[in-house]
């Protein structure tokens, strides 16, 4: 009798335990949105990028991972976009606020952009290791 009321007592008090642990996420995945500010990529249609001084943001990839719906590209003056490639593909400064998987460094949603001077993004250490992806 001594025994099972001890294993009784063990087991509800691994219930206990078991029951106050907060959930593992599944993945990082950002429930707040926030801004974040860096080089914005366009080099081709379809793949757009976002350079932080984080990480290496995907917003989409022409084939494969596109953020779901419409969403506020930056609007960018002409002095504000470097053209690199045909028609009007390139990159320029931006702040985004958005959602984000930290795990897989995807956007998984933008709510509102702004263009920034070039200059910002040029005198940012933190960016400056972007510099060759841009090119």
């Amino acid at each position: 009798m001594k025994i099972q009321l001890t294993i009784v007592a063990g087991l509800l008090f691994i219930g206990i335990v078991v029951a106050n642990v907060p959930p593992i996420p599944p993945n990082e995945t950002s429930s707040q949105l926030e801004t974040r500010c860096g080089w914005f990529s366009n080099p081709t249609p379809a793949n757009v990028w976002l350079y932080d001084r984080e990480a290496e943001w995907t917003i989409g990839v022409q084939g494969g991972y596109q953020v779901p719906g419409d969403w506020p590209w930056p609007t960018f003056k002409p002095r504000q976009w470097v053209v690199t490639n045909a028609g009007d593909h390139g990159y320029g400064c931006a702040c985004l606020k958005l959602r984000v998987n930290k795990q897989t460094h995807q956007v998984l949603e933008v709510t509102s952009s702004r263009a920034r001077p070039l200059l910002q993004c040029r005198q940012d250490p933190g960016l400056k290791k972007w510099s060759r992806r841009l090119s």
